[in-house]
């Protein structure tokens, strides 16, 4: 489930990216959030495969920092004028949505 939606999350991330450097001529943040919003389905991808349960922790931890910083950038997008309250609202939800089930596993990861 979280590895569907963290790729489908990064999907929607690189065509943002693309539109808000193509349209709005925008590549500073734009790079931070494409590298940001990627790695986190890279490091669910990875933690999937963890060769040992600190391993799984790890990378799932990672991957919640990485949730964490996008929406930082998405929030720093759409206050500066770069994503309408439309296009902020719709992608801002599906991150915090991967950054609540991550939180999740990372804590019930931690307690058994």
């Amino acid at each position: 489930m979280i590895e569907a939606k963290s790729f489908s999350f990064s999907v929607r991330i690189v065509k943002l990216c693309r539109m808000l450097r193509e349209k709005r001529k925008e590549f500073i943040l734009s790079n931070q959030l494409e590298r940001s919003g990627c790695s986190i389905g890279a490091n669910v991808t990875e933690a999937r495969q963890g060769q040992s349960r600190a391993d799984f922790l790890s990378k799932s931890s990672i991957a919640l920092k990485e949730a964490v910083e996008t929406a930082y950038w998405l929030r720093l997008l759409h206050e500066t004028g770069y994503l309408s309250d439309r296009e902020f609202n719709s992608i801002y939800k599906d991150c915090d949505e991967i950054r609540r089930i991550l939180a999740s596993i990372v804590k019930t990861t931690r307690e058994s």
